[in-house]
């Protein structure tokens, strides 16, 4: 739906979350702009908690607005809008379309808002002032290491089903897949695009949109294909226990392992219950602490950040040889949602 830029975000997008930071009124207070995939996820949940805890330290107010579901960019850009509009200083952005969206963040940036990439990387990725993120490469080289350490230890021949985001192939999509592949030791090709490898442990791909409900889907679609599947990636926890509900109504939930990426509390306790066999835990919520904090900066002196990784840790109750990894229990510590 496109709008005028005089409508209100509250019309127009179905959900605004605005929260005040401590100290002035909501006139003199730095407005900063906080844009989520989704409002349902853990993970932006989460973001949304760091964006007030820090607002409430640093004297800033926050604006958040969400997709209405993964891949959603129209309401992405109704809200950048929105937010130039309102005279925001800087916009906190975890893209759906990581390339439709940057013509929206040229335009705030020649309006003079410091934009951030959280999460998910622009394409390119200089279309943001800096990203604050995992990396998710590294999310997904991790679990690919150690699920080819287990299937080693195991002496079992891996039949792989990968369970993407969406048909979109947005950066953080990217690389969590291409990274699983190349720490399974898998030839992916071009780094750049999901699906193009010949490798024959491969099964396929399918999208789940981040959600169980698709996570169950593909994983069935999958099943169809080759029954023998005994190794499943997920884009996320959300996808991996949708995936898993697939697996049991199949009776094949004890035969296959599952690997993601996220870290929040539901997924930590899937690892603890031996229904993911390990997972890259990220940190949203500082993500989101640094970066209104950086906005905050840009409006007190017009200083830039840097790009920021914001770490990953490996959580399996099942530790492989050479790969560095934390058990559930620390996981559950450090855990969101």
């Amino acid at each position: 739906m496109r709008r005028t830029v005089g409508v209100t975000a509250a019309a127009v997008l179905g959900l605004v979350t605005a929260c005040g930071g401590g100290g002035g009124s909501s006139g003199d207070a730095t407005l900063v702009g906080l844009v989520t995939k989704t409002d349902t996820n853990p993970f932006f949940v989460k973001m949304k908690e760091g964006a007030q805890q820090a607002a409430s330290s640093t004297g800033a107010r926050v604006q958040s607005f969400a997709g209405k579901q993964d891949g959603d960019n129209q309401t992405q850009v109704d809200a950048v809008e929105n937010l130039i509009a309102s005279g925001a200083k800087g916009i906190l952005i975890t893209p759906n379309d990581s390339k439709a969206i940057v013509p929206s963040i040229d335009k705030a940036r020649a309006a003079g808002l410091l934009v951030i990439a959280l999460d998910t990387q622009l394409e390119p990725a200089n279309a943001a002032d800096a990203t604050f993120a995992t990396d998710n490469y590294r999310a997904g080289l991790l679990i690919g290491q150690w699920a080819k350490a287990k299937f080693a230890k195991d002496g079992k021949q891996a039949k792989i089903a990968l369970l993407d985001l969406n048909p979109n192939q947005v950066s953080v999509d990217v690389q969590r897949d291409q990274g699983f592949l190349e720490g399974f030791g898998v030839d992916v090709k071009d780094k750049n695009r999901i699906g193009d490898e010949s490798d024959p442990r491969i099964v396929g791909h399918d999208v789940t949109n981040g959600d169980p409900s698709g996570g169950r889907t593909a994983m069935e679609n999958l099943l169809q294909k080759d029954p023998g599947v005994n190794l499943v990636y997920t884009i996320n926890e959300p996808a991996a226990a949708g995936a898993f509900e697939a697996l049991k109504a199949a009776g094949k939930e004890k035969d296959v392992v599952i690997v993601s990426v996220d870290g929040g509390c539901p997924g930590v306790n899937n690892v603890k219950a031996g229904v993911i066999g390990a997972t890259s835990q990220q940190y949203p919520l500082k993500m989101a602490q640094l970066g209104v904090e950086a906005v905050a900066a840009f409006a007190k002196d017009g200083s830039k950040p840097k790009d920021t990784d914001t770490g990953v840790t490996l959580i399996t109750d099942q530790p492989a040889d050479g790969v560095s990894s934390k058990d559930s229990a620390w996981g559950l510590q450090n855990c969101w949602g």
